[in-house]
């Protein structure tokens, strides 16, 4: 398990899901070469050894890929679930010529007493995904044949038994996908415990390309690590460039790597350096930052910028919305409705919440941008608005490393979010000495995190947090912010 780099809290949930004495089944969530498939293997040699655990010394571990996953939709073959080679299919054989329907087991049927591991889980077909939860409700798989029958006595005993009592199926699926929770079946996932793995960190790259290059048997100079670790997000890609650096090494008969190997393995493999996002230690002017959910179930940080210009005139003042996709097309029972992005309803709420502090959105011409590489979407980008806006507006300075989670109402009320705990983790990559965040999705565990955590349950609150100020008091344009971190809860 010391070989599954980066993921302890990913790894300690697989444990505590399957090496128990009841183990579930379970969804393991996250990128592509991060160690899904490897820590599931291991975890099932580690649970064969626990005297606890339902997995015998024999326990299979069957694997699939989902999105190679073939199957005759007239039930010919099914390596999922199984099927029934009949007499009239060529091949059929001795017992085809007798008139026989051969049953042939599914990879459902060769799991059993252990686990079907299903990468990228979510692209199974629907028929098989609805097959599939038939089977692990029953742990048993029925086939059927139009030429079967119970009073042949043709048909050998083992074939009438698997017809009339099916072919056992008890063992633990867990599915791997590197899709979000909300696109796998709902069906599947309440049949299942949720793990997530997270994206590797330069760190743990940088462990996994070492342990590629000791396990080789090759030294290597210094800066080999760094050029591996700065252009990988996973570790398969490290590998990849370590494998490369290693075979250039080898033509020139050295037993050490060199930086230079590493570029030309970097070159030959056009690998991109990774953007890993840092936030400022300066604090700015109506710039803030938020954190959202990217690739799935990852955290990511992203930029806010807020400005407000006076006006002297009697003209009303006009918003400004770039950086986004203001509304989107969702499909319906009925046909296809196109809603306004949730991003953009927070700019509104702002605005409106601003009026009870004072600030009459009309007065001003307000341009927000979402300078962020991807299109910025979700409601918890609410509170990271209102905060821009208000620093744009009143001239306050928001601290640099500092992160806001949260949906605003235009009551000014700080509304819970989801996936706080992946957000939090992004953040503190990121360099966030302090994140504020709604109390009802303030927990214990976040602890773990280091940062100062600070939980606040209305705009008011997260104001006087960021700036230093009670908002009840008149702004003023010249009030110096003094910021004083809270303490985890």
């Amino acid at each position: 398990l010391e070989d599954i780099i980066g993921q302890d809290s990913g790894v300690m949930a697989l444990r505590a899901a399957l090496c128990g004495p009841n183990p579930r089944n379970v969804i393991i969530y996250g990128p592509p070469g991060v160690g899904k498939t490897a820590a599931a293997r291991i975890i099932l040699e580690h649970a064969k050894k626990d005297s606890r655990s339902a997995f015998k010394p024999g326990a299979p571990f069957v694997e699939l890929d989902g999105t190679a996953l073939q199957f005759d939709e007239r039930g010919v073959a099914d390596p999922l679930i199984g099927s029934v080679h009949d007499p009239i299919y060529q091949g059929a054989g001795f017992l085809g010529q007798s008139g026989i329907p051969q049953p042939k087991p599914g990879a459902v049927t060769k799991a059993h007493g252990g686990i079907l591991f299903i990468d990228e889980i979510g692209e199974l077909h629907n028929s098989q995904m609805n097959k599939l939860l038939k089977v692990l409700e029953d742990r048993r798989v029925f086939l059927s044949s139009s030429y079967y029958s119970p009073a042949d006595t043709a048909i050998p005993d083992y074939i009438h038994d698997i017809f009339e009592n099916g072919l056992p199926a008890d063992f633990r699926l867990v599915g791997a996908t590197t899709r979000r929770p909300e696109d796998i079946p709902q069906a599947l996932r309440n049949r299942c415990a949720e793990v997530y793995f997270n994206r590797l960190t330069r760190s743990a790259v940088r462990v996994i390309a070492e342990n590629a290059l000791l396990q080789a048997g090759f030294a290597y100079e210094p800066g080999v690590l760094d050029v591996a670790a700065n252009h990988s997000s996973n570790g398969r890609d490290a590998v990849n460039i370590v494998q490369t650096a290693i075979s250039a090494a080898s033509e020139e008969k050295r037993r050490s790597v060199t930086p230079y190997d590493a570029a030309w393995a970097i070159e030959t493999g056009r690998h991109n350096p990774r953007h890993d996002k840092q936030l400022p230690s300066g604090g700015k002017i109506g710039v803030s930052h938020g954190a959202g959910i990217t690739e799935g179930t990852l955290g990511m940080i992203f930029e806010i910028e807020a400005a407000a210009e006076k006006l002297t005139a009697e003209a009303a003042g006009k918003l400004t919305v770039t950086g986004i996709a203001c509304e989107e097309e969702i499909t319906v029972p009925t046909g296809s409705l196109r809603r306004r992005g949730s991003a953009l309803g927070a700019v509104e709420n702002a605005l409106t919440l601003l009026k009870t502090y004072g600030a009459a959105p009309g007065d001003y011409d307000i341009h927000v941008n979402f300078p962020s590489a991807g299109t910025v979407d979700g409601p918890s980008a609410g509170l990271a608005v209102f905060i821009a806006l208000y620093s744009a507006v009143t001239g306050l300075l928001i601290p640099g490393r500092l992160v806001l989670i949260g949906e605003l109402t235009i009551k000014g009320r700080v509304a819970a979010v989801g996936g706080v705990g992946a957000k939090l983790e992004a953040a503190a990559l990121a360099g966030a000495e302090t994140a504020i965040i709604p109390s009802v999705n303030c927990q214990e565990s976040f602890s773990r995190i280091a940062m100062t955590i600070i939980p606040v349950e209305t705009a008011e609150q997260a104001v006087a947090a960021v700036f230093g100020i009670k908002t009840n008091l008149l702004m003023s344009q010249n009030k110096k912010p003094s910021f004083s971190p809270g303490n985890v809860v």
